[in-house]
């Protein structure tokens, strides 16, 4: 594989999978500390392939996504990791190899992810709405998922008010993500659902409630009227690109004026001269950590999407269709771009740039 990789133009990173070939050296602000070990599988990428899969037709491989899915998590879905190693393997200790110089001279190199340990209270939303997908698009009922999906609710129904660590995973203190409180909103929504539409047993006006009181929630603290748009958490000024998601999954229609306004802001706020969209401004210092990143490729793709839900179709095909000259010769994309050096970086195939190019696809496929 690696022989093949090189003929490609692409070189190995042991510490990140694989990077494009670079032609001058990594810039210190990009990389660097921002090391991780990916080797693991984290529970949000697993949902939204999944979702993938199911929309696309792959109901074999989403059925096989579903059992691994089933297998990590059961037995204490109380313990939610975020993350988990492709065995289900729980503990993933972060350790620094100072002896390795890194790729491109990017220190430190890490084995194992903290990150395992965080909170991010939107995962229980993907897992959810994976599940949910699964019932509606064919494949056979289970009910140990079902149950599973309960025990879920019924531990986010004592713990959605509580701070996290977010979508991004950030360094930093915790804070009410507004992405994090939207994906909660999903998860109570979808089980709601089930309940009225199949034959499973659960406290049906409690969660009806709980998914007002949510929402409410959200629209009250996570949403700036002066600036007409929602910010990345309570309190906050900034914006985060997870904001696009809102009209996807369903917490407001496309057509809302709060939908539009974020969707305008961030465009307006978090676009790169490439226009392509970063996660949120690195300079606040929400993630704990210096240095700055590339444009972040699944977000941009999530512009390109929220831009045709709200009927600016000819500037998401313009998008869309920068987005996939980007790629390389394989049709492959890392997980960010550098609009400097004009060349992809970090992880490299990166799913979460995959999932969302599919998604986009298909909705400016349907029109």
């Amino acid at each position: 594989i690696r022989s093949l990789i090189t003929l490609k133009g692409l070189t190995y990173a042991p510490t990140g999978g694989i990077v494009a070939a670079p032609t001058t050296s990594l810039p210190e602000d990009i990389g660097g500390v921002r090391n991780w070990d990916y080797r693991y599988t984290w529970l949000r990428d697993a949902t939204i392939t999944l979702s993938s899969l199911l929309r696309t037709g792959y109901r074999d491989e989403a059925k096989a996504w579903r059992e691994w899915l089933l297998r990590a998590v059961a037995g204490d879905p109380e313990n939610l990791q975020i993350m988990y190693g492709i065995a289900g393997e729980r503990e993933l200790v972060e350790t620094e190899l100072d002896w390795l110089p890194g790729y491109e001279g990017s220190r430190p190199v890490r084995i194992g992810n903290g990150a395992a340990g965080q909170l991010q209270l939107d995962v229980y939303g993907e897992v959810v709405e994976a599940l949910h997908l699964a019932q509606h698009t064919g494949l056979a009922r289970n009910d140990h998922a079902h149950l599973l999906q309960l025990r879920l609710i019924s531990w986010l129904e004592e713990h959605w008010q509580e701070p996290d660590e977010g979508i991004w995973e950030v360094r930093g203190p915790r804070r009410h993500f507004v992405h994090s409180k939207v994906m909660a909103w999903v998860a109570v929504d979808r089980t709601v659902q089930l309940l009225e539409q199949t034959d499973c047993e659960g406290p049906l006006e409690r969660w009806r409630a709980l998914r007002d009181t949510i929402h409410e929630d959200v629209c009250t603290h996570g949403y700036d009227p002066e600036r007409n748009t929602f910010t990345q958490s309570y309190g906050s000024q900034e914006l985060d690109a997870s904001l696009l998601l809102i009209p996807q999954v369903g917490f407001l229609p496309p057509d809302d004026k709060r939908v539009i306004g974020t969707v305008e802001a961030i465009q307006r706020e978090l676009s790169t001269e490439d226009g392509f969209v970063l996660r949120y401004p690195t300079s606040g210092g929400v993630d704990g950590l210096p240095g700055d990143e590339g444009a972040f490729l699944a977000c941009s793709f999530w512009l390109a999407d929220a831009l045709a839900m709200i009927g600016r179709t000819d500037e998401a095909h313009q998008l869309f269709d920068k987005l996939l000259s980007i790629r390389n010769d394989l049709g492959l994309l890392a997980e960010e771009w550098d609009p400097r050096l004009k060349r992809q970086v970090g992880n490299f195939p990166q799913a979460f740039s995959h999932v969302p190019l599919i998604d986009t696809a298909l909705r400016l496929g349907r029109g």
